[in-house]
């Protein structure tokens, strides 16, 4: 393998992908397979160039040198020799600005000639923005713009050439984009016109291993979650059943071994699991594309889980039309669980193994760490497929998801035969009605996961198999489990209530959400014209309008909103109900914290001014 020309922590220059622009750059890493360097400019924004790109300080300083000379020297340049001795010759200073920029690398361009001299020499800009005074922090628009013209207006191009600033193209200083080979051109341009709000996953990086730090505690947390989760979801289906479900009963008689297995309950939930896989399968619905991935390639989804819906749900009333007895899901919820447990755990395995011989571009950045525990937890690969079956798209919308409402419309059925009832109580239909629309909701919008942390970011493996097969059909019902064996009648004035506040939190959610999408989608949208924008170094921006200008994850707090309306139908006599609404805040307090680690490594210093226009996180005034 031949040596490399530049080494890991060199810095050298690296030219402006798309100009002639050269600025100091630090090498972090370099792929072979692609045969790019990764490397790292001052505000934090992190490229792929090709070698040709980049030069040596060295050997920067003297072609600057050279074509300061070749300009001085030009005939267009020369100056009479009877000049008036008031008047001093232009060309030294020239010269000796030239030679000091030179000398410098890295040091920011300063005019050396004034009048009529229209060649000012420089060898780098700066590219975060410049510190604006304390009159300027108040007003976040008039501070950006001045920003925009003091970087612009700074910029050079690589003969020494000023490049005049244009106020009406606020963005031009942040098209940077990743360089591939030329066969990827028009990859590459359609990957520069993208924009991205706050939210939105990262952006592709370098496909190098072990690239972004560890999540979950690192090693020794990847451990421990993988065995707390599944001993979690037992504590909780043992628990609800118990007929005083209160934390002093904790924790909950073991049932005897083979009370967990049940092959006929395993044979229902992989019939559930290839019953949504040939829904997956069918030419039914639109045929989308995914997000640019790092290798250049935008994978096709089939988002038909609408119609995958509709057709289970008509399978199901069938089923009990034809006298099939759901309520075997609630009698038989252990053994069931435990089948899908074994199911998430042999996907698992599954994906880490295939998962070794996944290319470089293939893989999760966050998925290979070299420990087997922690890229086993996390997923190694980040798009697996079987041909054009993709595992995680399917996993992450199908069987867990539908067999969510499923569950909790067995659960319904469960309460009228256990409580006698004729009808379910108010406050199962409100969880069973509130659940549904918000799984309908998705599928409807199937569409917009494709640009979510977990689709674009997340490797696959038994964090989120485990999380979709598991843990949201079997936590997820909580409350209807719950109310099978405890119900919990409602005053009408308190069922309005408890309607209303869902509706909110559902009208935030959906709101934020298809103003995300749409911006994402298509950010030069007339329709978008008015939502003021951040740009970032990396060619995209941050959203900073509607509900995306009053706290950084709108979308959570609509979430947040609508778990405190799935909670309240159970009560306040036990705090087991109130378990998602626990687990969530916490999930979104430690997404948000995810998120604000890699949107600062990302966009440097425009996050910086992001976070001080838009303060909260997720609750306005309050986080």
């Amino acid at each position: 393998m031949p040596s490399l020309k530049y080494q890991i922590g060199d810095k050298v220059m690296g030219r402006w992908p798309g100009s002639s622009l050269y600025y100091e750059v630090k090498v972090l890493g370099f792929d072979g397979k692609s045969r790019l360097y990764t490397v790292i400019y001052k505000d934090g924004t992190e490229l792929e160039l090709k070698e040709q790109d980049i030069m040596s300080l060295t050997s920067f300083q003297v072609r600057t040198r050279s074509r300061s000379r070749s300009n001085s020297r030009s005939p267009g340049r020369r100056r009479s020799r009877s000049r008036s001795p008031a008047r001093t010759t232009r060309r030294s200073s020239s010269r000796t600005a030239a030679a000091a920029a030179a000398s410098a690398a890295a040091a920011e361009s300063t005019p050396s000639s004034r009048g009529d001299a229209k060649l000012k020499q420089a060898a780098e800009v700066k590219l975060s923005p410049m510190q604006q005074d304390k009159a300027t922090e108040n007003n976040s628009n008039d501070k950006h713009q001045r920003k925009e013209e003091n970087n612009t207006a700074s910029k050079v191009n690589e003969s020494g050439a000023n490049v005049e600033a244009d106020p009406e193209k606020n963005q031009g200083r942040y098209n940077l984009r990743r360089r591939k080979d030329d066969g990827d051109a028009k990859a590459a341009e359609a990957k520069s016109e993208e924009e991205e709000e706050v939210s939105a996953a990262p952006a592709p990086a370098a496909a190098a291993p072990a690239s972004t730090p560890l999540d979950f505690g690192g090693k020794m947390g990847a451990l421990f979650w993988t065995l707390f989760l599944p001993a979690w979801v037992l504590f909780l289906v043992l628990q609800v059943n118990q007929k005083d479900p209160s934390l002093a009963n904790f924790p909950p008689a073991l049932p005897p071994l083979e009370a967990f297995w049940d092959p006929q309950a395993l044979g229902f939930v992989v019939l559930w699991i290839v019953f949504q896989a040939l829904l997956y399968v069918l030419p039914v619905g639109k045929l989308s594309e995914g997000v640019l991935l790092r290798s250049g390639k935008r994978l096709k989804y089939r988002t038909n889980g609408f119609f995958a819906m509709v057709l289970s749900a008509a399978v199901a009333a069938a089923a009990v039309y034809q006298g099939v007895d759901l309520t075997y899901i609630h009698s038989h919820f252990l053994q069931l669980t435990t089948a899908s447990f074994l199911i998430s755990t042999l996907l698992s395995v599954y994906l880490y193994v295939r998962s070794r011989s996944a290319g470089p571009d293939e893989r999760a950045l966050g998925g290979n760490s070299g420990n087997v525990i922690y890229d086993f937890f996390k997923g190694r690969e980040l798009n697996p497929r079987i041909k054009e079956f993709d595992l995680k798209f399917f996993c992450e919308m199908r069987p867990g998801l539908i067999g969510w409402c499923l569950i909790n419309f067995a659960l319904a059925l469960a309460e009228m035969k256990q409580q006698n009832l004729d009808m379910p109580s108010y406050s199962m239909i409100l969880v069973n009605v509130f659940q549904l629309l918000y799984v309908v909701d998705g599928l409807w919008n199937e569409e917009a996961i494709l640009t979510t942390m977990d689709l674009m970011h997340d490797g696959f493996g038994y964090m989120l198999a485990f999380g979709d097969l598991v843990w949201v059909p079997f936590t997820y019902t909580l409350q209807a489990n719950y109310l099978v064996s405890h119900p919990n009648p409602l005053s009408l004035p308190v069922l309005a209530a408890i309607v209303v506040l869902k509706l909110v939190g559902f009208y935030i959610f959906r709101k934020s959400n298809s103003e995300k999408n749409a911006f994402r989608r298509n950010p030069s949208d007339p329709k978008l014209s008015h939502l003021k924008r951040i740009p970032t170094a990396t060619g995209k921006s941050l959203l900073v309008s509607g509900w995306w200008g009053v706290v950084r994850h709108p979308n959570y707090l609509g979430d947040l909103i609508m778990a405190l309306a799935w909670s309240l139908p159970c009560g306040f006599s036990h705090l087991l109900p109130w378990y998602y609404m626990i687990y969530f805040i916490i999930l979104l307090v430690h997404r948000d914290s995810r998120d604000m680690n890699e949107c600062r490594r990302k966009y440097g210093s425009a996050w910086d001014e992001y976070c001080r226009t838009v303060r909260y996180r997720i609750i306005p005034r309050v986080y």
